[in-house]
C-alpha cells in the first residue's frame, strides 16, 4: 500500500512536471514570438482584465473542486450539482462584466477594454464547462490525460495566437490566444473525460461541499486580489507600457514558481487526502514533498534572478530591459510559493477551511503596506514589500500546520536550508560572471553551464536525500525513453 502510494505520487507528479513545463515551455516559445511582435503598451492593456477574470474564475468554482477531491466517496449527484451550480454562475458572472466593461474602460482610461472585456469574458463560461472532467482527472490523479489536453490545446492556440499578431491585430492576438487555448481545452477534455452530465440537482450535497468550499472560496478571492492587485494599481497609477513591463518579468517568474505551485497543489492535495488519517506517513510524504520541492524550486528561482539580465535582452530585446529589475525581485518573493502551497494544503487535508481563512485575511491584511508604498514610492518599493511579505507569509502558514502534523517551523527552515545555501552560492557565482564584458549571448551560455556544474558537484559531495530522490526520477523517466 504504502510502495503502491508512492509509486502513484511519482507518477502523478512527473506527469503533473511534465504537463506544467511542457504546457509553460509552448506558451513561453509564443510569448517571445509574440514580444517582438507586440509592445509593452499591448501587453499591458491585456493584463488590465487580468484581476476580474481571475476573481470570477474563483467565484465559479467557489472552492468545490477542493471538497469533491477531499471526499471518501463521491456520488453522481455531487457531480451533477456542482457542475450545474458552476455553470450558472459562470453565465452571472458573464453578464456582469459585459455591462461593467464601459466602467472597467474608463478606470484605466482605454477605450479598447469595453471590447476586449466583453469577448475574453467568454472564458469563464469555457471553464466552467470543463471544471468536472478535471476534477475527476484529479481525483484519479491522471494527469497523463492532462498532459496530453493541455499539450494540444497549448500549440494550436499559440498558433493562432501568433497567426494573429504577424497579421497586425495586436492586443487582440493575446485575446485570441487565450480564448482558443480554454476552448480547446475543455473540448478535449469532455472527448477525454467518459463523464456526462445528467439533470439532477441536491440541495443537502451542495450544502455539505460549501460549508467546506465557502471558507475556501473566500481564502481564494483574497488570494487571487492580492496576486492580482499590482495589475491595477500599476495599470491606474503608472502607464501601460510599465504594467507590460512588470508583466513580462511576472511570467518570466512563473515559468518554475507558478508552474511548480501548480503541480504540488495539484499532485498532494489528493495523495495527502488519501493518508490522513494515518500521522506518521502523513507527516514523511509532507516532508519528502517539502524538501524535494523546496531544492527545485530555490535552484530555478535563484537562478532565474542571477541570469535575468542576458535572458531577457537575449530572448525578447532590450525594449524589455526595464523587467529585469523586476524579474529579480519578484524571483525572491516567487521562491517560497510552492512552500506556501504545500503548508496551506496540510490545512485542507485535516479540513481546516476556517483556519485556512483566517490565514489568508491576516496576511493579506500585512500586505496592504507595501501597495500603498507604491502607489506613493514607486513600482520597485512594492515589489521589495512583496519579497517580504512572502517570508512573513511562510512563518504565519507554517506555524498553523505545524500543529496538525507535529512539524514545526524550525525543523522546516532545517530540512530547506541546504538546498537554499547551495542555490544561494551558486546564483552568487553565476552573476558574479555579469561583471565582465562580453556578449550576452555566451553570457547567458557560461552562467547556465556554471550553474549547472558548481551545483551538480556539490550535491553530489552532500549526497542530501531530496537531491537523490530528484536524481532518481530523472534517470529513471531517462532510461524510459531509452
Amino acid at each position: 500500500m504504502v510502495e503502491s502510494l508512492k509509486r502513484k505520487t511519482v507518477r502523478g507528479m512527473t506527469w503533473s512536471f511534465v504537463d506544467n513545463i511542457a504546457n509553460s515551455g509552448i506558451t513561453f516559445f509564443v510569448g517571445l514570438i509574440l514580444a517582438r511582435l507586440l509592445t509593452p503598451m499591448e501587453y499591458g492593456i491585456m493584463a488590465m482584465i487580468t484581476i476580474f477574470i481571475a476573481i470570477s474564475t474563483s467565484i465559479i468554482d467557489s472552492g468545490f473542486s477542493n471538497a469533491l477531491i477531499r471526499k471518501s466517496e463521491i456520488n453522481r449527484i455531487d457531480y451533477n450539482t456542482v457542475f450545474y451550480f458552476n455553470l450558472g454562475i459562470s453565465v452571472l458572472l458573464y453578464i456582469i462584466l459585459y455591462v461593467a466593461s464601459p466602467v472597467i474602460s474608463s478606470f484605466f482610461n482605454e477605450p479598447v477594454l469595453i471590447k476586449i472585456t466583453r469577448i475574453i469574458s467568454w472564458i469563464l463560461i469555457i471553464n466552467a464547462l470543463g471544471i468536472i472532467p478535471r476534477t475527476i482527472l484529479v481525483v484519479n490523479i491522471d494527469f497523463k490525460t492532462q498532459t496530453k489536453v493541455s499539450l494540444i490545446s497549448s500549440i494550436i492556440s499559440g498558433v493562432v495566437g501568433v497567426g494573429m499578431a504577424f497579421y497586425g491585430l495586436g492586443v487582440w492576438s493575446l485575446v485570441g490566444q487565450q480564448l482558443s487555448r480554454q476552448l480547446l481545452n475543455t473540448f478535449f477534455l469532455w472527448i477525454y473525460c467518459r463523464w456526462r452530465p445528467v439533470w439532477e440537482f441536491s440541495t443537502e450535497s451542495f450544502r455539505e461541499m460549501f460549508g467546506f468550499g465557502s471558507k475556501l472560496l473566500v481564502s481564494g478571492l483574497i488570494d487571487t486580489v492580492y496576486k492580482n492587485i499590482y495589475y491595477v494599481i500599476i495599470g491606474h497609477f503608472y502607464s501601460s507600457a510599465q504594467l507590460g513591463q512588470y508583466t513580462r518579468a511576472d511570467q518570466f517568474k512563473n515559468i518554475f514558481s507558478s508552474n511548480l505551485t501548480n503541480v504540488i497543489q495539484r499532485v498532494s492535495y489528493p495523495v495527502l487526502s488519501s493518508i490522513q488519517n494515518d500521522p506518521k506517513r502523513l507527516k514523511d510524504a509532507y516532508r519528502r514533498i517539502i524538501k524535494t520541492t523546496m531544492l527545485i524550486t530555490f535552484t530555478c528561482m535563484i537562478g532565474l534572478a542571477a541570469i535575468a539580465k542576458p535572458l531577457i535582452i537575449v530572448l525578447i530585446g532590450e525594449k524589455w530591459l526595464q523587467a529585469v529589475y523586476f524579474l529579480q525581485i519578484v524571483c525572491f518573493a516567487g521562491m517560497l510559493y510552492p512552500l506556501h502551497a504545500i503548508n496551506l494544503n496540510i490545512l485542507q487535508v485535516k479540513g481546516r477551511s476556517d483556519l485556512f481563512l483566517n490565514l489568508e485575511i491576516i496576511k493579506k491584511i500585512i500586505a496592504v503596506g507595501p501597495i500603498v508604498v507604491g502607489v506613493f514610492c514607486g513600482i520597485e518599493y512594492m515589489l521589495w514589500g512583496s519579497v517580504l511579505t512572502s517570508f512573513i507569509s511562510f512563518f504565519l502558514n507554517s506555524y498553523y500546520s505545524a500543529d496538525l502534523i507535529n512539524y514545526p517551523t524550525w525543523q522546516q527552515i532545517k530540512d530547506i536550508l541546504p538546498a537554499l545555501l547551495v542555490s544561494g552560492i551558486t546564483a552568487l557565482a553565476m552573476w558574479s560572471l555579469t561583471l565582465v564584458d562580453m556578449p550576452m549571448c555566451f553570457l547567458l551560455l557560461l552562467q547556465c553551464l556554471l550553474g549547472l556544474i558548481l551545483s551538480t558537484f556539490i550535491y553530489e559531495r552532500l549526497q542530501l536525500e531530496e537531491y537523490l530522490e530528484v536524481k532518481r526520477i530523472i534517470l529513471s523517466l531517462l532510461n524510459r525513453k531509452k
